[in-house]
């Protein structure tokens, strides 16, 4: 299913989120990509009325199965893309924001030829 730039970002936020903190809130997410409280909001009402997400009785954000399947494809592609452009001698912080970029509209064959390359042809 293809969903907005956006939604992947923020269900790829909270990935992250929840690796690093083990709970995820609406205010983390905001502070992490510096949006308004109410926009991050806004958005997590999206995603879980669509099914991605989840709020516990606590307020926090979980993802659900077919937003985590998401999000770890975005984060994967960040990754690789990222490893990829600064084996190349891309700045690493240039290389994260391009990654960043690419990441939602590389075709699933250019990224397998990618990732292929990175891993020395395997």
């Amino acid at each position: 299913m293809k969903i907005q730039k956006s939604a992947e970002d923020y269900l790829e936020t909270v990935l992250i989120l929840s690796r690093q903190n083990g709970s995820v809130r609406a205010v983390d997410i905001a502070n992490a990509l510096n949006f308004s409280k109410p926009s991050v909001s806004i958005a997590m009402k999206n995603l879980r009325e669509n099914g991605y997400v989840e709020l516990d009785g606590n307020g926090c954000i979980r993802l659900c199965d077919k937003g985590r399947e998401i999000a770890e494809r975005i984060y994967e592609r960040h990754t690789v893309l990222t490893d990829w452009l600064t084996g190349l001698g891309v700045d690493p912080i240039v290389a994260a924001e391009d990654a960043c970029r690419i990441e939602h509209v590389i075709s699933a064959e250019s990224f397998e030829a990618i990732r292929r390359q990175r891993d020395g042809g395997r």
